[in-house]
């Protein structure tokens, strides 16, 4: 293939990405690499030798020995053509002799290039990087033991190159561990946060129920167990999915399950104490999804609650809206509350961050609720916004993935 064809051709988009996953363009002078250039150049007598690395428009010097520059254009690099060979070894003893070089302004200079030797540098996933070269200004051959050792070398250059690439992968795993450790943390503390609804609602009806069997037994203490037993399991299944995400966070969106949404969010509402002055529309149309339920739950509950919290109106008013097309599921959840200033709609979102206002019981936020439902949408690759203004209510939209 010709140099103009290979950098024309469809994949290189794919080289060059492989090549950035390396992070190494542009990097500083490192030992390793300069101990590998400096063994090649006395292992075949060389006064230069250097590992280049080739983007779209250069290539880069990422140690040499004998030049002082860290790069050159594409047009003057003899390794442009090493990595577009199919040979192992690109050998060109007098350049000035070779039809591919001989208008090459590095020929032509005053001790320009006239032998050069060239290695391509191919990673794991047949991927041409650069090249591994010896240079000298007088022609030169190299016995079959210096091409060899050369060949070796430029082995041990890839494999450092592979070396780097897994160290910056361990380092981005690690600081998605510690992501994902903070992430169950604060998960955690919101649905325990949230339990407590469910658990007064227990609390409240083995109350009124004691009081009315103090005084007679009748039918409607049916219904005061119905209730009670009704919490429970919600309470139960609710402490399930959190121990099991607990235990594998990757759970969130690869365990989904086909759910009624009008029913659903009955469910969700019911774990909810709505005061006497609130109303919640609820949307017109009955979907089924198939999404993870757990997720959504806190989601809900968290919006919900704090759009009763944050309330000031003498009738409250929430009205829960959905969506969805081929690809993405559409929820609102809008209130006529007190509103957040423009300048908090980010701020919301960020962790341990509140407005220091009271709500309507005179308490203040903890800061943990916005961030953690942002958290949860964004493990489930989905989005959130917000679109509020002081004494006109909040409304928070966001939209999940119907397949990943």
């Amino acid at each position: 293939m010709s140099m103009l064809a290979f950098f024309n051709d469809q994949n290189e988009e794919a080289r060059l990405e492989a090549l950035k996953s390396y992070d190494i363009l542009d990097t500083a002078e490192e030992k390793d690499f300069d101990e590998l250039t400096a063994l090649a150049s006395a292992i075949c007598q060389t006064p230069i030798a250097f590992i280049s690395l080739i983007d779209d428009r250069r290539q880069w010097f990422k140690s040499s020995k004998g030049i002082a520059e860290k790069e050159t254009p594409i047009e003057q690099s003899f390794c442009a053509h090493t990595i577009t060979s199919d040979n192992d070894i690109v050998i060109v003893e007098d350049a000035s002799k070779d039809e591919r070089f001989a208008a090459n302004s590095m020929i032509q200079a005053e001790n320009g290039i006239t032998f050069y030797a060239g290695i391509p540098l191919i990673n794991k996933d047949g991927f041409v990087l650069g090249s591994f070269c010896v240079i000298d200004q007088n022609k030169r051959h190299l016995t079959e033991e210096q091409t060899n050792a050369l060949k070796i070398i430029a082995k041990q250059v890839v494999d450092k190159l592979e070396l780097r690439r897994s160290a910056i992968e361990l380092v981005k795993i690690h600081q998605e561990l510690i992501d994902s450790n903070l992430f169950i943390q604060r998960f955690v503390s919101m649905a325990a946060h949230d339990i407590k609804n469910p658990m007064s609602s227990i609390l409240l009806t083995a109350q009124l129920l004691k009081a009315r069997l103090e005084k007679l037994q009748d039918k409607s203490c049916e219904d005061l167990i119905d209730r009670n037993i009704n919490a429970t399991k919600r309470l139960i299944t609710m402490l399930d999915g959190m121990l099991a995400y607990s235990k594998s966070p990757g759970l969130l969106s690869t365990q989904k399950h086909p759910v009624n949404f009008l029913a659903f969010l009955k469910d969700v509402i019911s774990t909810i104490n709505i005061p006497d002055n609130f109303s919640i529309i609820l949307p017109i149309e009955n979907e089924t999804l198939n999404i993870s339920t757990i997720a959504l739950q806190q989601i809900l509950i968290n919006l919900l609650t704090n759009a009763i919290r944050y309330n000031d109106k003498d009738r409250g008013l929430i009205q829960i809206r959905f969506r969805q097309d081929a690809r993405h599921y559409f929820f609102e959840v809008e209130d006529n509350g007190v509103g957040i200033a423009k300048e908090y709609h980010e701020q919301i979102f960020s962790s341990n961050f509140t407005l220091h206002i009271t709500d309507r019981e005179n308490k203040k936020g903890t800061g943990i609720g916005l961030a953690t439902v942002k958290e949860l949408i964004r493990a489930l690759k989905g989005t959130i916004t917000v679109q509020s203004a002081i004494g006109n209510g909040t409304i928070f939209r966001f939209n999940l993935p119907i397949t990943d």
